[in-house]
């Protein structure tokens, strides 16, 4: 048995098909993975992700330690945004990717679930002499409400003043309204939300949306979504082993200041000296099979690669992924599946994005 989330029982209830995630029991869909999948993109729909970490960072020092934790600058944000940054490890591999959040209070840092004990340990790790707080909050559950109509639907559903802030919030930015935070970001490539309360508030809050027509998404959703937007998973597409540089992460990392010494910056200089060796692309499979983890990607006088996800697009109706590829690779290669060699088209890795195919 893993950890449970507080919405555990009404997962249950409402017939999820629950499997472990990172050591937590979540719910992987709750009858049709695909109609799921195209509710998202159509309308919305609700994920429990309360298996997120959620970190507060206080203290006098607490932008200079950031400065130095995390890749990205967080000495750039105005109060209520947000950004996307790596924290590496000395030899510029992801330690994890996580959201900050500039609050009225410091940071607020979102973080992986299958990461969180290793998070908290290498920060407190590298403290150090700064004079700052790390604050892990169990107490707190977060939803995500993702999908065109999501922040219409919302805020509906919530007071005046949580209905304000939702129609006012910005792309990347999240505000504290009395004991909730809400954000507008996501992880599916749709507009959306994300909403951190109190845990004893979440069954309920869940409930009122699924009374209200907007229904529960499933992890197996929220993977081809975020597959079809081109976005990352930690333990696939990025880990220890690998930089922000060949992870299509590059944008993440503030090389201004000059004389901002951020942990992995040494390393990330030599890689890009010496030359990148290689991308992460997107992969296109135009005749029928499905493409997955682990094959091999063979190009033609260039070298081999390998897919870190894929999967069948229920946006696109083909077969798609994301892989690790030389540096030279250009728009065509061939992927391994079951002993035979298919013809793939190399693209952006981007799919899908705000329901519109980008390929």
């Amino acid at each position: 048995m893993g950890q449970r989330t507080p919405l555990f029982d009404l997962h249950l209830a409402l017939g999820a098909k629950l499997v472990d995630f990172g050591g937590w029991d979540m719910p992987l869909h709750y009858g049709s993975q695909v109609e799921e999948h195209h509710q998202v993109r159509r309308d919305c729909g609700i994920f429990d992700v309360s298996h997120m970490h959620v970190l507060d960072v206080s203290g006098s020092q607490a932008t200079q330690w950031l400065q130095y934790l995390l890749a990205n600058d967080v000495g750039r944000l105005q109060l209520g945004r947000a950004l996307y940054s790596a924290m590496l490890d000395t030899q510029g591999g992801i330690v994890d990717d996580m959201i900050v959040y500039l609050t009225d209070e410091g940071y607020r840092l979102v973080v992986n679930a299958a990461t969180g004990s290793k998070d908290l340990a290498w920060m407190s790790a590298h403290v150090g002499d700064f004079d700052v707080q790390v604050t892990h909050r169990p107490e707190l559950a977060m939803l995500a409400i993702q999908g065109p109509h999501a922040r219409q639907k919302i805020a509906e559903l919530v007071t005046q003043h949580r209905a304000e802030l939702i129609h006012t919030l910005r792309p990347f930015e999240g505000r504290q309204e009395g004991d909730w935070f809400i954000a507008r970001t996501g992880y599916t490539g749709e507009d959306g939300l994300e909403i951190i309360l109190p845990s004893d508030q979440a069954c309920s809050f869940f409930n009122d949306m699924v009374g209200a027509g907007i229904s529960p998404i499933g992890l197996g959703a929220r993977d081809t979504l975020r597959l079809e937007a081109g976005m990352n998973l930690y333990g696939q597409e990025i880990d220890e082993q690998v930089s922000p540089l060949i992870s299509n992460m590059a944008w993440t990392i503030a090389w201004s200041p000059k004389d901002r010494d951020f942990i992995g910056r040494a390393a990330l200089q030599a890689e890009r000296s010496e030359g990148i060796a290689s991308k992460l692309v997107g992969l296109v499979l135009e005749e029928r099979g499905v493409l997955r983890a682990h094959q091999v990607v063979r190009i033609a006088e260039v070298g081999e690669g390998e897919i870190t996800s894929g999967s069948f697009s229920p946006t696109l109706s083909k077969s798609i992924a994301l892989a690790r590829v030389p540096m030279a690779t250009a728009d065509r290669a061939e992927v391994e599946i079951r002993g035979k060699w298919y013809p793939v088209r190399v693209v952006q890795p981007t799919f899908v994005r705000y329901g519109k195919a980008l390929i």
